[in-house]
């Protein structure tokens, strides 16, 4: 492992054969819908089939079976706008281990319930006037509990990156040549673990960051070379990707591993919920759609060979899919 990242492709075994038989193997699925209006053949990585609805549950799984036994009891404190809030409170739940989990007021309904229903303590903050992070810190201070990190974290990241070692089989399986993959991206502890475990066995196929248009920090930061912040006041449906700059762990990860970053608008990821839910049937919640979007609309690079993407997360508000699959626009 180079000295400068946090985690190399034993790390990422390391966590699948920890998590085997918890997590769910995601299926790898495709679509003639998606080949015929993309132009080429393009797998897609499913997890809103894992645990909680989202990816979150792979890293929270691995960070908190790592901790020791005689630190459990004190608990663990994460921040989170709702996926991994989930996945951490699926994970604690399984283990024994209390959760304390901070979400903004205005998290998606569905996200604050499930939370509470899988036994975490919630305290609510207000995303314009605290600091989520400040007040996770201080409360795990307070009561000598471990903090979970929702991007940041070696174990979180190589917790992620088992999608990776699992798209990798399961192409192969399905005869595929893969050339390029695209992945939603937040903080970047989701592709930085991906990209970590593809490009140690398959070192040329081009990983691409895509995010909301607002929240093209990782774009601007591989552009630079350096940590870009987003601009004050920026708004995306996509609560799930709403992380202020990359992380300190994932970006050297991410700049020396992906070949860019993408942006895709609101009304192109509500364009792809909807082509989602109309020609492949699935729930996409608008953080798990960025990806799609970005293939729908001509966005993804050509490529010679077989293209896959990443899809999330399912945990989207009920009034608010309604809203969407009722508007109209390609």
């Amino acid at each position: 492992m180079a000295a400068s990242l946090a985690i190399d492709a034993d790390d990422v075994r390391s966590a699948a054969r920890l998590i085997a038989g918890k997590a769910v193997r995601t299926p790898l699925l495709e679509f003639a819908a998606l080949n015929e209006r993309a132009g080429r053949r393009v797998l897609v990585k499913f997890e809103g089939a894992q645990h909680t609805g989202s990816f979150k549950f792979r890293g929270a799984y691995n960070r908190l079976a790592r901790i020791a036994p005689e630190r459990r009891a004190a608990g663990v404190v994460a921040w989170s706008s709702g996926n991994h809030a989930q996945g951490v409170a699926a994970a604690a739940r399984l283990l024994g281990i209390p959760a304390t989990i901070v979400m903004p007021a205005d998290a998606p309904a569905i996200k604050l319930a499930n939370t509470r229903a899988l036994g975490a303590e919630v305290l609510l903050y207000d995303q314009l006037t605290q600091s989520r992070e400040e007040i996770a810190t201080a409360l795990a201070e307070q009561r000598g509990a471990t903090l979970v990190p929702s991007f940041d974290d070696p174990d979180i990241i190589a917790g992620q990156g088992t999608i990776g070692l699992e798209l990798l089989e399961q192409a192969q399986q399905a005869g595929a040549r893969l050339a390029q993959l695209l992945v939603n991206c937040g903080g970047g502890g989701l592709i930085a673990g991906i990209a970590t475990a593809i490009k140690d066995s398959a070192a040329d196929v081009a990983i691409y960051s895509v995010e909301p248009a607002a929240f093209d920090d990782t774009a601007r930061s591989l552009a630079s070379g350096r940590r870009e912040r987003v601009t004050e006041g920026a708004t995306s449906i996509c609560d799930a990707l709403l992380s202020p700059m990359p992380g300190a762990l994932t970006f050297p990860i991410n700049r020396a591993l992906l070949a860019g970053g993408l942006t895709v608008g609101d009304e192109q990821v509500k364009a792809a919920m909807r082509f989602a839910f109309a020609a492949m049937k699935l729930v996409v919640e608008p953080g798990g759609a960025v990806a799609l979007a970005a293939v729908l609309h001509g966005i993804a690079p050509p490529t010679d060979g077989d293209s896959a993407i990443v899809i999330s997360g399912s945990n989207v508000d009920p009034a608010f899919y309604a809203s969407v699959l009722g508007e109209t626009g390609a």
